[in-house]
């Protein structure tokens, strides 16, 4: 039998219409051509024409960030928005799109920072307003390269009355509902601690980081207790019997934040031990005699870090004795500034995962640490605790004032370095005989997405809104109106470095 079998058309072999339409429709020929129709009959002004009087369906875009050309989620993102309106205008409404553009921020300033770098040139020597306006130029420019392309996907919106963030009459209405605030006593400083890359000077939001691996300084640092507060009224008795001469130990990743150090945090979950060293080598900093006070859980970790030969546990079930304790700062003695009291406070966030079972507290340098000392902080007063948050670490990541005996050190340099605030810390931690061991940790930190450089949390000074206070209507005075006009009153928070009960904004 022949296998061989006979070339044949299978196409003729179907049942199609007929049509003159090429097999292939050539778009990329025949799409500009409907898009200068398009716009050749006033398409836009014809559907409103159209749909005049009709229930209003209006969606303002979600504004994409003026700088650099669209991508694949942006044209997705307004070819969808591009069908609701449209298929909306079918349903019978008078739909309308109103593009808008995002033109505040730090993409667009590192944008400009990118081409001062690439000259040679540091964008501090340039005058305020010259980067501005550069950056507002920068911005234009790419609106009008992405209001082309997004044209081009055949999006169809009201393109000649576009908004932007940057429009001198939106700066205004902003700046005129932030007074409203103003007059109404809801503005007030404060401050708190935010992720802050000393490369960009700026504070970076969670979305703006990401996590590299990173190695870190790690030390184990002894806080003596000192006494205790009884009944929570600033009256502190000393300590005797079985916690006399002891310490709770601190395990941190971040030395340099110990001169912000304000309080321990602990678990009523954890249960604690205190251990007394009976041998050690020669010349450790973990000395015969010393007692201190650890998770059970993390007991061999920490005689493996410390060096110990031998401890006994001396006392257990400490948990119900921590409240009202209070510890002295390692650096106290080392020159002014460390002389306050350092309470021991219960918190969720402590575990025993690592380190001992307590956590360095400093509430200028991290989110849970900022919560727990607000919570607090209402007591902590009642006792004569001064809440005040200090700001130990400016903009540049360098020591200020507030961290005595440390002003200058830098914990980053401006190329995302480490600096020598680490080791500064530690060597006055060793100094003072308060640290008992030191290592190092390969772990994930966060970094900016922009730089590639480690960021740190500090407490910085900012502007907050309570929401828990009503917004009353303006009296006629206060707008300015029937009357002399009235120069709003910033209210201050009664402690500048905490916030009320409402949030921020």
């Amino acid at each position: 039998m022949d296998t061989k079998t006979t070339a044949r058309d299978w196409s003729a072999t179907l049942f199609l219409p007929q049509t003159s339409f090429p097999m292939r429709a050539g778009l990329p020929q025949l799409e500009p051509k409907l898009l200068e129709r398009w716009a050749r009959l006033g398409l836009f002004h014809r559907l409103r024409a159209a749909a005049k009087g009709r229930p209003k369906f209006i969606l303002h875009d979600g504004p994409p960030y003026a700088n650099a050309n669209i991508h694949m989620g942006t044209a997705l993102n307004k070819i969808l928005k591009d069908v609701v309106t449209r298929s909306q205008q079918m349903l019978g409404f008078d739909s309308n799109y109103v593009p808008g553009w995002d033109c505040h921020g730090l993409p667009i300033e590192w944008k400009i920072e990118e081409q001062y770098r690439a000259k040679g040139q540091d964008k501090d020597t340039v005058p305020v307003n010259e980067f501005r306006q550069q950056c507002r130029d920068f911005a234009q420019h790419w609106i009008g390269v992405q209001m082309a392309e997004f044209k081009r996907l055949g999006v169809e919106g009201d393109w000649g009355h576009y908004y932007s963030t940057m429009d001198y009459k939106a700066e205004a209405i902003i700046a005129s509902e932030l007074m409203k605030f103003a007059m109404n006593g809801a503005l007030f400083r404060g401050s708190k601690p935010v992720m802050w890359s000393v490369v960009e000077k700026t504070a970076l939001a969670e979305a703006e980081v990401e996590y590299q691996d990173y190695t870190s300084d790690t030390v184990w640092v002894k806080f003596p207790l000192v006494g205790r507060d009884p009944n929570k009224n600033g009256n502190i008795i000393p300590l005797g019997g079985r916690l006399q001469n002891t310490s709770v130990l601190i395990w941190t990743t971040t030395p340099w934040t110990l001169p912000g150090n304000r309080a321990i945090s602990f678990s009523p979950k954890i249960d604690y031990v205190q251990m007394e060293v009976i041998s050690a080598p020669e010349g450790n900093w973990a000395k015969t005699g010393d007692r201190f006070v650890v998770a059970a859980k993390l007991l061999e970790q920490v005689k493996k870090a410390a060096r110990i030969d031998q401890w006994k546990n001396v006392g257990g079930d400490l948990v119900s004795g921590f409240d009202g304790l209070v510890c002295a700062h390692p650096l106290r003695g080392r020159g002014p500034g460390y002389a306050f009291d350092v309470p021991l406070l219960a918190g969720d966030h402590v575990t025993d995962e690592d380190g001992t079972g307590f956590v360095h507290t400093a509430p200028g340098h991290g989110r849970e640490d900022f919560d727990i000392w607000m919570e607090y902080a209402p007591k902590l007063r009642q006792r004569g605790i001064d809440t005040d948050i200090p700001f130990t670490v400016d903009a540049d990541g360098r020591f200020t004032k507030e961290a005595p005996g440390f002003e200058g050190k830098r914990v980053i340099d401006d190329k995302g370095n480490k600096g020598d605030a680490n080791d500064a810390v530690i060597k006055a931690l060793a100094e003072a005989g308060a640290l008992i061991a030191r290592g190092r940790l390969k772990h994930q930190y966060p970094h900016s997405w922009r730089s590639k450089k480690p960021v740190i949390f500090r407490n910085t000074p900012q502007w907050f809104i309570a929401m828990d206070k009503p917004l009353l209507p303006l009296s006629p005075a206060a707008r300015g109106g029937e009357g002399q006009p009235k120069t709003a009153s910033l209210a201050s928070s009664p402690h500048p470095s905490s916030l009320p009960a409402g949030g921020e904004s």
